[in-house]
C-alpha cells in the first residue's frame, strides 16, 4: 500500500504545470500556444520573458527533488518507484489531458536527488553535447542516455528506470529528432555535392590544361 500512496503523490506533484500556470498569472496566456506548445522551461523562455522561463526551470527541477528526497529518506526502497512517477507526471500530467513537458528538468532534479554523481554524469553530457553540436534538444538526449550507460558499467543501481525515462525524453524530444534529422541530411547533401562540384571543376581545369599543353606540344 505504501508503495501507491508513494507513486501516486510523486506523479500528482510532478504533475503541476508550472510553465502553464505561470504563464496564465503573468502574461495572461496560454503557453501552449506559444512557441512549439511545450508546457517545459524552454518554451517558457520564448516568452520572452526570462523571469518566467527560469522560474518555470526551478520549479520543474524542485518539484521532483521534493517528492523524491522524501522518500529517499523516509522509504527508500521506494525511490525509483517515486522518481520515475514524478517524471511520469511532468509527461504526461493529468490537469491537461496528459500532454505535458519534455521532461529534461525534472529529470535533472531526479538525478540530484538520487546521487549527486548521476546529476553530474547529465550535466558534463549535455555541456559538451551542446558545446559541439549548439542543439540543447541533442544534448538533452545525449546526457540522458549516458546516465544509463554510466550505471551499467561503474554502479550497481537498478538502471532499468532511468531507461525507461531516456526512451520517455526520446519520445517527447521526437519532432526534435526528425528536425535534426533533416538539417544533417541537408548538410551531408550539401557537403556531398560542394565535394563532388569542387572534385568536378578541378578535373575540368586539368583536362583544359592538358589540352592546351597537347595542342601547344603539336
Amino acid at each position: 500500500m505504501e508503495y501507491l500512496i508513494v507513486a501516486l503523490s510523486s506523479y500528482l506533484l510532478g504533475s503541476i504545470p508550472f510553465g502553464f500556470i505561470l504563464t496564465k498569472i503573468f502574461l495572461k496566456k496560454d503557453i501552449r500556444d506559444i512557441g512549439s506548445g511545450n508546457i517545459g522551461a524552454t518554451n517558457a523562455l520564448r516568452t520572452g520573458n526570462k523571469t518566467l522561463g527560469y522560474g518555470t526551470l526551478l520549479l520543474d527541477i524542485t518539484k521532483a527533488v521534493l517528492p523524491v528526497l522524501y522518500v529517499k529518506f523516509n522509504y527508500p526502497d521506494y525511490i525509483f518507484i517515486a522518481s520515475l512517477s514524478a517524471f511520469l507526471g511532468h509527461v504526461f500530467p493529468i490537469w491537461l489531458k496528459f500532454k505535458g513537458g519534455k521532461g529534461v528538468a525534472t529529470y535533472v532534479g531526479i538525478l540530484f536527488s538520487i546521487n549527486i554523481i548521476l546529476g553530474l554524469v547529465f550535466v558534463v553530457s549535455w555541456t559538451v553535447t551542446f558545446l559541439i553540436s549548439k542543439y540543447s534538444s541533442l544534448s538533452s538526449l545525449v546526457g540522458s542516455l549516458m546516465v544509463p550507460i554510466y550505471l551499467i558499467i561503474f554502479e550497481n543501481y537498478n538502471s532499468i528506470f532511468f531507461i525507461i525515462m531516456f526512451v520517455l525524453i526520446f519520445y517527447t524530444h521526437r519532432e526534435n529528432v526528425k528536425r535534426l534529422k533533416n538539417k544533417t541530411n541537408r548538410l551531408f547533401s550539401y557537403l556531398r555535392f560542394s565535394i563532388f562540384g569542387q572534385f568536378s571543376q578541378i578535373i575540368t581545369q586539368q583536362i583544359d590544361l592538358a589540352c592546351v599543353s597537347s595542342i601547344q606540344t603539336s
